[in-house]
Protein backbone atom coordinates (compact mmCIF):
# COMPACT_ATOMS: atom_id res chain seq x y z
CA UNK A 1 0.00 0.00 0.00
CA UNK A 2 0.99 3.49 -0.95
CA UNK A 3 0.70 6.25 1.74
CA UNK A 4 -2.11 7.43 0.33
CA UNK A 5 -3.98 4.15 0.93
CA UNK A 6 -2.32 3.54 4.42
CA UNK A 7 -4.11 7.46 5.97
CA UNK A 8 -7.03 6.36 3.65
CA UNK A 9 -7.82 2.73 5.55
CA UNK A 10 -6.12 3.80 8.75
CA UNK A 11 -9.04 3.09 10.67
CA UNK A 12 -9.51 -0.11 9.47
CA UNK A 13 -5.29 -0.96 10.75
CA UNK A 14 -6.15 0.18 13.68
CA UNK A 15 -8.21 -2.11 14.44
CA UNK A 16 -6.00 -5.38 15.95
CA UNK A 17 -7.96 -7.72 14.10
CA UNK A 18 -7.17 -6.11 10.99
CA UNK A 19 -3.67 -4.37 11.17
CA UNK A 20 -1.47 -3.58 7.73
CA UNK A 21 -1.96 -7.51 7.17
CA UNK A 22 -5.65 -7.99 7.04
CA UNK A 23 -5.52 -4.40 5.13
CA UNK A 24 -3.45 -5.91 2.20
CA UNK A 25 -5.40 -8.78 1.87
CA UNK A 26 -8.17 -6.50 1.01
CA UNK A 27 -6.53 -4.38 -1.24
CA UNK A 28 -5.04 -7.42 -2.58
CA UNK A 29 -8.71 -9.23 -2.90
CA UNK A 30 -11.47 -9.37 -5.88
CA UNK A 31 -15.10 -9.37 -4.90
CA UNK A 32 -17.90 -10.42 -7.70
CA UNK A 33 -21.14 -8.94 -7.02
CA UNK A 34 -23.87 -10.22 -8.53
CA UNK A 35 -26.79 -6.90 -8.73
CA UNK A 36 -26.33 -3.47 -8.22
CA UNK A 37 -30.21 -2.89 -6.93
CA UNK A 38 -30.87 -2.54 -3.27
CA UNK A 39 -28.75 -5.10 -2.18
CA UNK A 40 -25.84 -4.32 -4.25
CA UNK A 41 -25.64 -0.74 -3.57
CA UNK A 42 -24.70 -0.75 0.09
CA UNK A 43 -22.82 -4.13 -0.55
CA UNK A 44 -20.37 -2.26 -3.41
CA UNK A 45 -20.34 0.76 -1.56
CA UNK A 46 -18.73 -0.84 1.58
CA UNK A 47 -16.41 -3.16 -0.43
CA UNK A 48 -15.17 -0.09 -2.39
CA UNK A 49 -14.64 2.50 0.96
CA UNK A 50 -13.28 -0.61 3.09
CA UNK A 51 -10.59 -1.15 0.63
CA UNK A 52 -11.03 -4.25 -1.83
CA UNK A 53 -8.88 -3.86 -4.54
CA UNK A 54 -11.09 -5.39 -7.00
CA UNK A 55 -15.10 -5.38 -7.88
CA UNK A 56 -16.65 -7.01 -10.48
CA UNK A 57 -20.08 -5.75 -10.66
CA UNK A 58 -23.12 -7.62 -13.64
CA UNK A 59 -25.96 -5.85 -14.12
CA UNK A 60 -27.99 -5.87 -17.36
CA UNK A 61 -30.87 -3.18 -16.06
CA UNK A 62 -30.99 0.26 -16.24
CA UNK A 63 -31.68 2.97 -13.40
CA UNK A 64 -35.12 3.75 -13.38
CA UNK A 65 -36.85 6.56 -11.21
CA UNK A 66 -38.73 4.39 -8.76
CA UNK A 67 -35.21 2.67 -7.99
CA UNK A 68 -33.99 5.59 -6.27
CA UNK A 69 -35.73 5.20 -2.97
CA UNK A 70 -33.33 2.17 -1.79
CA UNK A 71 -30.49 1.89 -4.18
CA UNK A 72 -28.20 4.89 -3.17
CA UNK A 73 -25.28 4.23 -5.32
CA UNK A 74 -27.26 5.80 -7.88
CA UNK A 75 -27.94 9.67 -8.51
CA UNK A 76 -31.09 11.26 -10.15
CA UNK A 77 -28.51 11.99 -12.87
CA UNK A 78 -28.15 8.23 -13.11
CA UNK A 79 -31.61 7.41 -14.51
CA UNK A 80 -31.45 5.77 -18.33
CA UNK A 81 -27.90 4.24 -17.28
CA UNK A 82 -26.51 0.51 -16.86
CA UNK A 83 -26.26 -0.27 -13.30
CA UNK A 84 -23.18 -1.53 -13.29
CA UNK A 85 -21.94 1.46 -15.19
CA UNK A 86 -23.44 3.65 -12.65
CA UNK A 87 -22.30 2.01 -9.72
CA UNK A 88 -18.65 2.19 -11.22
CA UNK A 89 -19.07 5.91 -11.33
CA UNK A 90 -20.02 6.29 -7.87
CA UNK A 91 -17.10 3.44 -6.50
CA UNK A 92 -14.54 5.78 -8.60
CA UNK A 93 -16.01 8.91 -6.53
CA UNK A 94 -15.72 7.26 -3.15
CA UNK A 95 -12.33 5.85 -4.51
CA UNK A 96 -10.47 5.91 -6.97
CA UNK A 97 -7.81 3.15 -5.83
CA UNK A 98 -10.46 0.66 -6.37
CA UNK A 99 -10.71 -1.43 -9.86
CA UNK A 100 -14.26 -1.62 -10.86
CA UNK A 101 -15.03 -3.85 -13.61
CA UNK A 102 -18.77 -4.30 -14.95
CA UNK A 103 -20.68 -6.91 -16.61
CA UNK A 104 -23.94 -5.20 -18.41
CA UNK A 105 -25.45 -7.90 -20.36
CA UNK A 106 -27.34 -10.79 -18.98
CA UNK A 107 -25.19 -13.35 -17.18
CA UNK A 108 -25.55 -17.41 -18.31
CA UNK A 109 -24.61 -19.95 -16.34
CA UNK A 110 -21.32 -20.84 -18.30
CA UNK A 111 -20.55 -17.11 -18.26
CA UNK A 112 -21.42 -16.73 -14.83
CA UNK A 113 -19.05 -19.56 -14.08
CA UNK A 114 -16.02 -17.50 -15.72
CA UNK A 115 -16.67 -14.79 -13.45
CA UNK A 116 -16.93 -16.72 -9.85
CA UNK A 117 -13.56 -18.42 -11.27
CA UNK A 118 -11.64 -15.49 -10.89
CA UNK A 119 -12.83 -14.42 -7.70
CA UNK A 120 -12.07 -14.75 -4.01
CA UNK A 121 -15.34 -13.90 -2.64
CA UNK A 122 -19.18 -14.03 -4.25
CA UNK A 123 -22.05 -11.43 -3.19
CA UNK A 124 -25.63 -12.26 -4.62
CA UNK A 125 -27.15 -9.38 -4.50
CA UNK A 126 -29.79 -11.03 -7.17
CA UNK A 127 -33.28 -10.31 -6.88
CA UNK A 128 -34.66 -13.62 -8.86
CA UNK A 129 -34.22 -18.01 -7.86
CA UNK A 130 -32.63 -18.67 -11.00
CA UNK A 131 -29.67 -16.54 -10.71
CA UNK A 132 -29.40 -17.67 -7.04
CA UNK A 133 -29.59 -21.48 -7.93
CA UNK A 134 -27.13 -20.69 -10.93
CA UNK A 135 -24.72 -19.47 -8.55
CA UNK A 136 -25.16 -21.60 -5.86
CA UNK A 137 -24.21 -24.48 -8.40
CA UNK A 138 -20.94 -22.67 -9.19
CA UNK A 139 -19.70 -21.71 -5.63
CA UNK A 140 -19.99 -25.31 -5.01
CA UNK A 141 -18.19 -26.73 -7.79
CA UNK A 142 -15.44 -23.97 -7.84
CA UNK A 143 -15.80 -23.89 -3.66
CA UNK A 144 -15.56 -20.58 -3.76
CA UNK A 145 -17.48 -18.56 -0.78
CA UNK A 146 -21.00 -17.36 -1.18
CA UNK A 147 -22.45 -14.41 0.30
CA UNK A 148 -26.10 -14.63 0.30
CA UNK A 149 -28.83 -11.57 0.74
CA UNK A 150 -32.82 -10.97 0.41
CA UNK A 151 -34.82 -8.61 1.18
CA UNK A 152 -38.75 -7.77 0.54
CA UNK A 153 -41.60 -5.37 2.40
CA UNK A 154 -39.97 -5.27 6.19
CA UNK A 155 -38.09 -8.83 5.92
CA UNK A 156 -34.83 -9.75 4.84
CA UNK A 157 -32.22 -12.24 5.19
CA UNK A 158 -28.60 -13.14 4.92
CA UNK A 159 -25.92 -16.55 5.38
CA UNK A 160 -23.06 -17.15 4.13
CA UNK A 161 -22.36 -20.65 2.01
CA UNK A 162 -18.57 -21.00 2.59
CA UNK A 163 -17.91 -23.78 0.03
CA UNK A 164 -14.26 -24.28 1.23
CA UNK A 165 -15.66 -26.24 4.29
CA UNK A 166 -16.60 -29.45 3.69
CA UNK A 167 -19.48 -29.06 6.47
CA UNK A 168 -20.93 -25.76 5.22
CA UNK A 169 -24.56 -25.99 3.60
CA UNK A 170 -25.32 -24.40 0.08
CA UNK A 171 -28.51 -22.41 -0.52
CA UNK A 172 -30.21 -25.51 -2.34
CA UNK A 173 -30.13 -27.04 1.67
CA UNK A 174 -31.79 -24.23 2.60
CA UNK A 175 -34.25 -23.55 -0.15
CA UNK A 176 -34.17 -26.84 -2.31
CA UNK A 177 -35.15 -26.29 -6.33
CA UNK A 178 -38.40 -27.54 -7.23
CA UNK A 179 -38.98 -25.92 -10.86
CA UNK A 180 -41.93 -23.30 -9.46
CA UNK A 181 -39.91 -21.12 -7.76
CA UNK A 182 -41.48 -17.47 -8.61
CA UNK A 183 -40.71 -15.06 -5.41
CA UNK A 184 -41.98 -11.76 -4.86
CA UNK A 185 -40.43 -8.79 -6.91
CA UNK A 186 -40.43 -5.24 -5.02
CA UNK A 187 -42.13 -3.67 -7.79
CA UNK A 188 -44.94 -6.18 -6.57
CA UNK A 189 -44.74 -5.58 -3.04
CA UNK A 190 -42.55 -2.89 -2.39
CA UNK A 191 -40.14 -2.90 0.07
CA UNK A 192 -38.57 -0.44 3.60
CA UNK A 193 -35.84 1.59 2.17
CA UNK A 194 -33.46 0.71 4.97
CA UNK A 195 -33.84 -2.40 5.03
CA UNK A 196 -31.84 -3.26 1.76
CA UNK A 197 -29.39 -0.85 3.57
CA UNK A 198 -28.76 -3.22 6.25
CA UNK A 199 -28.97 -6.67 4.46
CA UNK A 200 -26.56 -5.65 2.23
CA UNK A 201 -24.41 -3.89 4.85
CA UNK A 202 -23.99 -6.76 6.15
CA UNK A 203 -23.27 -8.77 3.43
CA UNK A 204 -20.25 -6.65 3.10
CA UNK A 205 -19.22 -7.45 6.18
CA UNK A 206 -19.14 -11.14 6.21
CA UNK A 207 -17.52 -10.70 2.92
CA UNK A 208 -14.69 -8.48 4.22
CA UNK A 209 -14.13 -11.12 7.23
CA UNK A 210 -14.26 -13.59 4.48
CA UNK A 211 -11.23 -12.22 2.68
CA UNK A 212 -9.18 -11.15 5.59
CA UNK A 213 -9.95 -14.52 7.40
CA UNK A 214 -11.25 -13.06 10.66
CA UNK A 215 -14.25 -13.34 13.39
CA UNK A 216 -17.09 -15.84 13.00
CA UNK A 217 -18.84 -16.06 9.63
CA UNK A 218 -22.67 -16.72 9.50
CA UNK A 219 -21.73 -20.02 7.95
CA UNK A 220 -24.26 -22.49 9.28
CA UNK A 221 -26.37 -19.69 10.58
CA UNK A 222 -29.25 -18.00 8.79
CA UNK A 223 -30.00 -14.09 10.04
CA UNK A 224 -33.58 -13.06 9.76
CA UNK A 225 -34.62 -9.58 10.41
CA UNK A 226 -37.82 -8.02 11.16
CA UNK A 227 -37.67 -4.32 10.28
CA UNK A 228 -41.31 -3.36 10.97
CA UNK A 229 -40.58 -4.38 14.90
CA UNK A 230 -36.34 -4.39 14.54
CA UNK A 231 -36.29 -7.83 15.81
CA UNK A 232 -33.46 -9.95 14.74
CA UNK A 233 -33.27 -13.78 14.73
CA UNK A 234 -30.58 -16.53 14.13
CA UNK A 235 -31.38 -19.65 12.91
CA UNK A 236 -28.82 -22.71 12.64
CA UNK A 237 -28.77 -24.38 9.27
CA UNK A 238 -27.22 -27.54 8.84
CA UNK A 239 -25.74 -29.56 5.73
CA UNK A 240 -28.68 -31.65 3.97
CA UNK A 241 -26.98 -35.00 2.79
CA UNK A 242 -29.47 -35.42 0.55
CA UNK A 243 -29.16 -32.38 -0.94
CA UNK A 244 -28.35 -32.75 -5.01
CA UNK A 245 -26.23 -29.93 -4.98
CA UNK A 246 -23.63 -30.02 -2.49
CA UNK A 247 -25.01 -33.33 -0.56
CA UNK A 248 -23.78 -36.02 -2.82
Amino acid sequence: MNDNQLLRYSRHILLPQIGYEGQEKLVNSHALIVGAGGLGSPAALYLAAGGVGKLTICDFDVVDLTNLQRQIIHTTQSVGINKAVSAQQSIYEINPDVEVRTVCERSTEDSLQALVAEADVVIDCSDNFATRYALNRICVKLRKPLVSGAAINFEGQVTVFDMRADDSPCYHCLFPEIGNEEGLRCAESGVFSPLVGIIGTTQAAEAMKLLMGIGQSLQGRLLLLDALHMEWRSLKLAKDPACKVCGG
